[in-house]
């Protein structure tokens, strides 16, 4: 087995790395810790140690491409939060029930993240 660091990178394709830069900012909290824009490459902090996000510009996004999945205690209150900032959901907040509520959420490129708030105790 390779010996892992503990960090993880969800690289996202972006067409504009200070807008995106902006999103990640103003809607998630989220800060710049790197940034080489003649590389057309950004990091932002995530909640979690160890997971950032790249931002890539100028990359095609893949069908079924990466899809983070930020974890909350209260997804009705996140999801308000970001419906009030003009942010689209798909859909309705979906439940399996005892299990976990998940919502899934669409940035200016279009790509794809998700709040989940467990059901579980413990």
């Amino acid at each position: 087995m390779p010996d892992y660091d503990g960090a993880i990178t969800l690289s996202t394709p972006v067409q504009d790395l200070d807008a995106s830069l902006a999103w990640f900012a103003d809607n998630l909290g989220f800060r710049e810790i790197f940034k080489a824009a003649e590389a057309g490459w950004a990091e932002v902090s995530s909640p979690t140690k160890g997971v950032t996000i790249g931002l890539n510009r100028g990359a095609e996004a893949a069908d079924g491409g990466v899809t983070p999945v930020f974890g909350v205690k209260d997804i009705d209150a996140a999801r308000a939060e970001l419906e009030a900032k003009g942010v689209p959901f798909e859909g309705e907040t979906y439940e399996i029930p005892g299990m976990v509520k998940l919502a899934t959420f669409v940035d200016p490129d279009g790509n794809h993240y998700m709040f989940a708030q467990s059901l579980m105790e413990g």
